[in-house]
């Protein structure tokens, strides 16, 4: 669970909102469909473990991406407002 939840966030961080909805709601539809868990509160607590486990590779990856962006010259021309 935590392997392939770290690499949604990282393949999908940039669309931090996408890895981190498909987290919160499909891990625990899978759960269920796979009768791995019932429909209990424990299955709230899974949700939000997936939510964290998403959140790191989210984070990792827009961490990357700011770096990348700040690290990189700025073009030159008049796409930059002068």
């Amino acid at each position: 669970m935590i392997p392939s939840l770290i690499l949604l966030g990282l393949l999908l961080g940039r669309w931090w909102w996408l890895p981190l909805t498909v987290a919160a709601v499909g891990w625990p539809v899978l759960l269920v469909a796979t009768e791995t868990m019932d429909v209990t509160p424990g299955l709230v607590a899974a949700s939000g473990l997936a939510l964290l486990n998403a959140g790191v590779g989210v984070a990792v990856h827009q961490g990357i991406l700011r770096a990348v962006r700040r690290l990189r010259p700025a073009p030159d021309g008049p796409a930059r407002g002068r």
